[in-house]
């Protein structure tokens, strides 16, 4: 059994709040317009070394023990604070991007210890019938897979953090990673499902319309053990944006517009309109369907990997140039576009 006690000491003892505010007043000031830079790239006024070794915490380990998880996500708010770098002080439930699949009862497939990587889930057994039988079934009542694991290790970041005012504070659990309606489908149904998006399309909406449902009832539930941040903004990944929810959108890089218009963004928008508004990560390529998802109601910031793999003067048009933030951006990408003198509109953080 791991003693976080030292762990969560250091890191009230080096907690300085004006710098906290600060950064905070920052991040605020860039995820409300009022920025007026080139590029926001914030920092804290001084560094805290730590005073205690961090010891480093394997993913297997963390899947496998709530205390070596909050000792995990804890060093991240340690090294933030020892490079006084710009990040939010962000933990979370890190069982990985398989979390809302395996609450259907699909089998988990955790990585080899070598590999110290996050776990993913195998698809439903029996294909399209075993999609069917989700759907007889209905919304999943949060006991199979991880769960039972995520709602405990929440209570477990609340209660850890009770006894110390500056961690409460400053320290935000931030929500799981359930992914998006469209990313939970492929993980369900498997690659077999990009058949029946033309040969089904009745039955891949009818999951669709399940996910989202249960999507709603677990992080509502999630959200009656950690609350999110109080207003109109939040934090994920150690960045601010607007809303209270982050969704993903890996798998529409597969689908055509007219298909992202039809299967993901009617979805995404009761997600966005039941939290909110919020964020979207995709990774790839997402050039051809961005104008799509920054039609969505009360999306307020895109959070992208790979711009090498985007026409990102596309990217800019339907973002930035539409008060929609980017955010994470890679310094390189963002570099370039100032170089050749895009203007993005104080809208880029990197």
């Amino acid at each position: 059994m791991t003693d976080i006690k030292p762990f969560l000491q250091d890191l009230e003892t080096r907690l300085d709040p004006a710098v906290e505010d600060e950064l905070m007043a920052q991040w605020r000031g860039f995820s409300t317009g009022q920025f007026r830079g080139d590029l926001f790239l914030p920092q804290r006024a001084r560094k805290a070394p730590a005073g205690v070794f961090w010891p480093p915490v394997r993913v297997n380990e963390a899947l496998a023990d709530f205390d070596r998880m909050l000792l995990q996500q804890l060093a991240g708010c340690s090294a933030a604070l020892a490079a006084g770098s710009g990040a939010l002080l962000d933990v979370r439930c890190n069982y990985g991007s398989s979390i809302l699949p395996s609450v259907f009862g699909v089998k988990l497939f955790i990585m080899d210890d070598s590999y110290n990587t996050l776990p993913t889930s195998e698809p439903v057994e029996g294909g399209t019938d075993g999609i069917r039988r989700l759907l007889d079934a209905g919304v999943p009542d949060f006991t199979q897979g991880f769960g039972p694991r995520v709602f405990e290790m929440g209570r477990r970041f609340i209660a850890a953090l009770a006894d110390y005012p500056k961690l409460r504070k400053y320290v935000h659990i931030y929500h799981p990673d359930l992914q998006g309606p469209m990313d939970v489908s492929e993980v369900l149904w498997g690659s077999g499902m990009f058949v029946e998006l033309l040969d089904n399309p009745t039955l891949v909406h009818r999951l669709l319309a399940l996910i989202v449902e249960s999507y709603t009832a677990f992080l509502r539930r999630w959200q009656q053990i950690v609350p999110p941040m109080p207003g109109d903004l939040d934090s994920h990944w150690s960045m601010m944006h607007g809303g209270h929810i982050m969704l993903r959108d890996d798998s529409a890089m597969n689908l055509s517009p007219a298909m992202f218009d039809e299967f993901i963004a009617p979805y995404k928008q009761r997600l966005l309109d039941s939290f909110g508004g919020g964020a979207e990560h995709f990774c790839g390529r997402g050039d051809h369907y961005i104008e799509r998802m920054c039609g969505l109601r009360h999306l307020h910031a895109i959070a992208m990997s790979q711009p090498d793999w985007n026409e990102m003067e596309t990217i800019y048009r339907h973002t930035v140039d539409r008060g929609i933030k980017l955010i994470g951006l890679a310094r390189a990408a963002a570099d370039l576009a100032l170089a050749r003198g895009r203007n993005l509109h104080g809208q880029v953080h990197c």
